[in-house]
């Protein structure tokens, strides 16, 4: 993609993708790319403007006007849309519930793909991780490391039912359910293509998945370079 080293990883929900992703930007010194913040920003702007994600067209009327920024720096998060910041906003429960629709539209997913490749070529950082759905097979298919980070169902549904406390755990595990099976009408995010690493996290706690994805690429990069 550019001199810039990109660490591929997709994984679905409740997989610790992003924070585990951030974790390991800062071990790094990496940039850090959460791409599903931006369909959950396009979710928030069209909801913003009175229309429903349901809707195709307004989704994509939508995107002709979305002015995104996104931070990559991992200890200091924020994203906006225009001159507002989203950042909080967009893990609000309605764009929890909006965002598959905004996901599911083609145009929008090779629209936000080229934004990804390029937030990623202009980073100041030696590398980048972007993380999200497609990123191995799409956004970044030529990347030198990439990973699918996966866990069993019911881990996946534990984790998130934790820290959303406030939510009964068997609520979470369908919502899990229902996006996942919505997400992978319009990709394979739970079977690793060829070239990609898997990491499952199912028996392992956070530091040991973050050294394990550490390990990964430390691995990759040296074959990479030819050590």
């Amino acid at each position: 993609m550019t001199d810039v080293t990109i660490i591929a990883i997709d994984g679905p929900a409740g997989s610790g993708k992003s924070s585990v992703s951030q974790q390991a930007a800062r071990a790094l010194g990496y940039g850090y790319l959460d791409t599903g913040a931006a369909y959950r920003a396009l979710a928030w702007h069209v909801l913003d403007q009175g229309a429903d994600t349901a809707d195709e067209a307004a989704v994509l009327a939508a995107a002709s006007d979305f002015h995104y920024a996104i931070s990559l720096d991992p200890d200091h998060y924020w994203v906006r849309v225009g001159d507002v910041d989203v950042t909080d906003a967009i893990r609000e429960p309605r764009i929890s519930d909006a965002v598959s629709g905004v996901a599911r539209v083609p145009a929008v997913r090779a629209q936000v793909g080229d934004l990804f490749r390029a937030l990623a070529a202009a980073s100041d950082r030696p590398g980048v991780i972007i993380e999200g759905r497609d990123i191995t097979t799409v956004v970044a298919p030529d990347a030198p490391v990439r990973i699918l980070l996966t866990a069993a169902p019911e881990t996946r549904a534990a984790r998130r039912a934790a820290e959303l406390t406030d939510h009964d755990a068997a609520v979470v595990a369908r919502a899990l359910h229902k996006r996942d099976m919505s997400d992978s009408a319009v990709v394979d995010f739970l079977t690793a293509a060829p070239g990609v690493e898997v990491v499952d996290s199912t028996d392992l706690d956070f530091a040991q998945t973050i050294d394990a994805v550490l390990g990964v690429v430390h691995d990759k990069l040296e074959a990479a370079h030819g050590r």
